[in-house]
């Protein structure tokens, strides 16, 4: 657009990929955002400093208070976003019901008034009729949010989620409304303009969430009809028109499986899951958001309006999935997203902040990028999701794209039969990289003994060795042993083609330019064309693909009958001791030397990206020693107590 730009940063972001690309930046002060990204005087200054016009708030932070736009005008600065006003009706949960109420949209039955305390909270819960959630009045991003199927639930979700909102957006009040059984979480983008003009740009489905926070989403919905899409799209228009909004924003509903609705909040900004909204219409809400900030007249009429095609997005985050998804922290020592751009008949595009050397920390949100896919069907969409995760090559950190494959192979999502609690339901145990099987585990192997092969004319190459390379000739049989599973095959080249043969006589032919050290093999199996993460294992190598994961290690027939006589190495017991499960703050301590617990008790609470975190006694017993103080900063695995 022309457009120069001026970036802010705290000194946590001082590396920042933004402040690289900005045209300016303005350092605003420490890590804290309470210190830096919510302080209006210090984003004002910068605007200041550097003659900026206009302040684009993003998501987080500043972006949903009042109080920003309305001192940015008294400065003379444009927001790039809604009038405050609006931001007031709908940026508060509470009033933002009783607007919606007034405009005729659907609403959930709820408790809309100040919240006393915990026992006013359960009496409230036992009227409305459990379960219940327990949401801050201005929170967002599943934060200071808790649903609660009982009255101790509501005790401890009352007190854990004041305190959320209280630091992650400083302000403490709660609401409590009906949770809807086996819901569904679809929005409606709308944007309006400064002269009264107010159109939806279509839904998008967010109900693969985990603890109340987005995973994926895609556009449009599997669920909605036209006529669903229609009604809804109008009461959003409609609520967006109440309260003369005049920039992009979400209208966020909950909805039955039986295309049932009801109004949950509106988000007074853009959302993170953006993108999918412009991959199926091809238009760019940010630019948008910028034109009728600068007084212009949207450029369509809502019948403009043609939504084309399907567009999936992951949110690859810094967490570990087979932890309970708790936070990770570390530098990124590889990043090496896929390829964007045209892919066949599908469309990839990365939303990122960082880069390979940048370090996540422990301040801000744990999202490392946005992977979005497009296609003309939902299930190539999919496909395509699934291929360009298996190509995203990430280390130092733990990260949660394992899970997000596998989620993509995942029977129940591709059939679309979503709800929010599909997370919690198909993997009720957590999650643990499942062992691959049918054509994968075959595929897999087949790429084993590809790279074993690889690796040995490889070795057979380094100068000195005593034998002359020309007269050694490599065994053609052997044996795959792939995670708990065992494959025989034989290996031979013909010309520069690899092919494998299995037991069966399947003869699968291997095509890769892959080279040792990289950390993605990408080529062809067969027919099919595959991206597999590849990383070296004492005497093999781990592979990963379409959500399935395995040691493999190729050996001779000899070797292999070897291989079986050796002992199984035991991993350690570590049940006397409570551990980190995670880089974080030792937010409070809630038991005593010396104190009896039961299984289930709460022992301490740990917060880390300003979610707070109840670390529960797995078993009954006594606690002995307690390692940790409040306020102190523990790395993942460090004691913070020690039973007797």
């Amino acid at each position: 657009m022309g457009i120069k730009t001026v970036a802010v940063y705290s000194d946590a972001d001082r590396d920042a990929v933004h402040v690289a690309m900005a045209d300016e930046a303005v350092h605003i002060g420490p890590a804290s955002a309470a210190e830096s990204y919510l302080v209006i005087d210090k984003i004002i200054d910068a605007c200041k400093q550097t003659g900026a016009q206009a302040v684009h708030p993003g998501y987080g932070f500043l972006s949903e208070r009042e109080s920003f736009p309305k001192a940015l005008a008294a400065a003379g600065i444009t927001f790039i976003g809604p009038n405050p006003g609006a931001i007031a009706a709908m940026g508060d949960k509470i009033e933002s019901k009783k607007a919606a109420a007034a405009a005729n949209v659907s609403t959930v039955p709820g408790f809309l008034g100040v919240i006393t305390d915990a026992e006013h909270a359960v009496k409230i819960a036992d009227e409305i009729g459990y379960p219940v959630m327990i949401k801050a009045s201005a929170g967002g991003g599943g934060k200071g949010m808790r649903i609660a199927e009982s009255a101790g639930e509501v005790k401890e979700g009352f007190d854990r989620a004041k305190s959320e909102a209280s630091s992650s957006f400083g302000d403490d009040r709660v609401f409590i409304e009906k949770f809807i059984t086996d819901p569904r979480h679809i929005e409606i983008q709308v944007i309006g303009d400064k002269h009264g003009n107010v159109i939806y740009l279509g839904e998008r489905e967010c109900s693969i969430q985990r603890r109340n926070q987005k995973v994926i989403e895609e556009a449009p919905s599997p669920l909605l009809d036209e006529e669903t899409r229609r009604k809804m799209g109008e009461q959003a228009v409609a609520l967006a028109k109440a309260v003369d909004y005049d920039s992009a924003g979400t209208v966020e509903f909950v909805a039955g499986q039986d295309k049932s609705f009801y109004f949950l909040e509106m988000n007074t900004r853009l959302q993170v899951e953006h993108p999918v909204t412009e991959m199926i219409t091809g238009l760019d809400l940010v630019e948008l958001m910028i034109r009728v900030a600068a007084g212009e007249t949207l450029p369509l009429a809502q019948d403009d309006v043609k939504l084309n095609g399907w567009a999936v997005e992951s949110r690859v985050y810094a967490e570990d999935p087979t932890r309970n998804f708790l936070p990770s922290i570390g530098r990124l020592t590889t990043y090496r997203p896929p390829a964007e751009g045209p892919s066949g008949e599908a469309i990839v595009r990365n939303d990122t902040g960082v880069e390979e050397g940048g370090e996540i920390a422990i301040h801000y949100d744990p999202m490392i990028a946005k992977l979005v896919t497009w296609a003309p069907t939902r299930l190539q969409a999919i496909e395509a999701q699934g291929t360009a995760l298996d190509a995203f090559a990430i280390d130092g950190i733990r990260h949660n794209i394992p899970f997000l494959a596998t989620l993509m192979a995942h029977p129940r999502w591709r059939e679309g039969n979503l709800s929010t609690g599909f997370i919690k339901e198909e993997f009720p145990e957590g999650f643990v990289a499942p062992a691959p099987e049918g054509a994968v585990a075959l595929r897999l192997a087949a790429v084993a003994a590809a790279i074993d092969h690889k690796l040995n004319v490889r070795k057979r190459g380094i100068s000195g060795q005593m034998r002359d390379p020309e007269l050694l000739h490599f065994e053609r049989e052997r044996v795959v042993h792939l995670g708990d599973q065992t494959f025989d095959v034989t290996v031979a080249t013909i010309g520069n083609d690899l092919v494998v043969t299995s037991a069966d006589g399947t003869v699968t032919p291997v095509l890769s330019d892959w080279r040792p050290g990289e950390p993605v093999w990408t080529g062809t199996v067969g027919e099919e064309q595959v991206a597999i993460q590849v990383r070296s294992v004492l005497n093999g190598v781990f592979l990963q693909h379409a959500g399935a994961a395995a040691n493999a290690r190729v050996y001779t027939r000899r070797e292999a009958e070897l291989a079986a006589l050796m002992p199984v190495k035991e991993t350690g017991d570590s049940g006397k001791q409570l551990l980190c499960p995670m880089p974080g703050l030792v937010k409070q301590i809630l038991v005593e030397e010396g104190q009896e617990v039961k299984v289930g008790e709460p022992l301490a609470i740990v917060e880390a990206m300003k979610m707070e975190n109840v670390l529960r006694a797995e078993r009954d017993g006594k606690i002995s020693t307690i390692a940790a103080k409040e306020g102190d900063s523990l790395a993942v695995d460090e004691v913070i107590l020690e039973f007797a």
